[in-house]
């Protein structure tokens, strides 16, 4: 029996960002305080202008700059305007001591520093030169009435929170938080602290998959439900599925997603709903699984599904560039794949891969990208060494000093 081509990661994103897009979008109001990492759902359209009035950007005097045509010129200091006070209207010949944030009084139009100055008594000599608008920051010049400070679809992050906040915004509209359940399948599974190394069955293996997934999940924001490990039986994972539909917006697994006597993923989901298994051309992360579970109560929908391989660095690598961008489709983020860096090779790939390959890497002090000397799908000490993905074509070989496509996990982290 021919197999069937392996799918492109191209058109896996487009089915599962596009099945993300048509879910139900689900909203709450939440502190600005709380806001970091969620989705804004609405246009923050500001209602006034930022700054509101002219004001000082200097402790310092404000005073006219056509006063000091003349370099010999004094002014007489006659106020004293602290931030949060209005000061009075200055006079030709007049200066005023006043503070960063204070409004700049009528007839002002220039501070100068309080370190550029000779103080005598109430008289003030700037040193030259004085120009005006110095040292003042304009009303508006950061916000203006009426402008959208913030869009629909932007991840709000600390300064964007500190944007909100200049507004009067206490409370923002955001996607809420995605519940998912998450566990993994394999009776070899062990969990650290179960058993010392030296008691482990021969094919046991400590489960490594569970942790990191967990933490990418509460990275970006969602609330987890760990079900932990699941053995190799079907009443099992029928069970485990059945209960993880309720109340959960996606059902995460890894392991078990393949064809094998052992693996109970697709009869199980099939049964309950529905599942397409995808021989991606991709690597690390050639099996992937998606489906959705029917909704079993009236008044509820379907949970989404998503089975990762069981190889650490495939399921690793396959959350970073499919299930992350399907959480954040879901919250309605308008960006959900980040923008990949063009950055050079210090490294030779002679031998071309048919499929698209996910290199680990990291940059180096030259500006370049090293690459980690064992690219196994089992070994994550290269998602440790490395600080990024090189996102190589397929069929493409790789020369010392070549430009290639690289992925940073600060932004895949995130």
């Amino acid at each position: 029996m021919k197999r069937p081509p392996l799918m492109s990661l191209e058109e896996a994103l487009e089915i599962v960002i596009s099945q993300a897009r048509e879910a139900p979008m689900k909203a709450e109001e939440v502190s600005t305080f709380e806001a970091d990492g969620r989705v804004l759902l609405s246009d923050l359209i500001s209602p006034l202008d930022v700054p509101a009035r002219d004001n000082s950007a200097m402790d310092g005097y404000a005073l006219r700059s056509t006063d000091l045509l003349d370099l010999n010129s004094t002014l007489e200091v006659t106020q004293r305007i602290p931030a949060g006070t209005t000061g009075k209207p200055l006079l030709r010949g007049q200066a005023a001591r006043i503070f960063t944030g204070a409004w700049v009084p009528e007839g002002a139009d220039a501070v100068v520093m309080q370190e550029a100055c000779d103080v005598v008594g109430d008289r003030l000599k700037p040193h030259p030169t004085v120009y005006k608008g110095q040292w003042i920051r304009k009303q508006g010049e950061d916000v203006k009435l009426g402008d959208a400070v913030l869009r629909a679809g932007e991840r709000l992050d600390p300064a964007s929170l500190g944007l909100a906040a200049s507004i009067g915004q206490s409370k923002l509209l955001v996607a809420k938080k995605p519940r998912v359940a998450l566990f993994s399948t394999g009776d070899e599974l062990v969990m650290p602290g179960e058993l010392a190394p030296c008691d482990m069955k021969p094919g046991a293996i400590y489960n490594s998959n569970r942790f990191f997934l967990r933490a990418l999940l509460l990275r970006l924001g969602c609330e987890v439900t760990d079900l932990g490990n699941v053995p190799d039986d079907r009443d099992a994972t029928m069970d485990a599925l059945s209960f993880a539909a309720h109340g959960h917006d996606l059902i995460l697994t890894s392991g078990g997603v393949s064809v094998g006597e052992e693996d109970h993923i697709k009869p199980s989901v099939q049964a309950l709903g529905a599942l397409n298994l995808w021989s991606l051309s991709m690597k690390p992360g050639k099996p992937f699984a998606l489906g959705h579970i029917d909704a079993s109560s009236p008044g509820e929908t379907k949970t989404h599904f998503m089975g990762l391989p069981g190889n650490p660095v495939s399921s690793f690598v396959t959350f970073l560039v499919l299930v992350r961008p399907f959480l954040l489709a879901l919250q309605g983020a308008k960006l959900v794949v980040p923008k990949a860096q063009s950055l050079p090779a210090h490294f030779d790939l002679p031998k071309a891969d048919p499929r698209r390959e996910f290199l680990r890497v990291r940059r180096n002090d030259l500006g370049g990208l090293d690459i980690f000397n064992n690219q196994s799908s089992g070994v994550l000490t290269s998602c440790v060494w490395g600080d990024g993905l090189l996102d190589n074509p397929s069929g493409q070989t790789i020369k010392h000093g070549d430009s290639v496509a690289y992925l940073p996990f600060s932004d895949l982290l995130s």
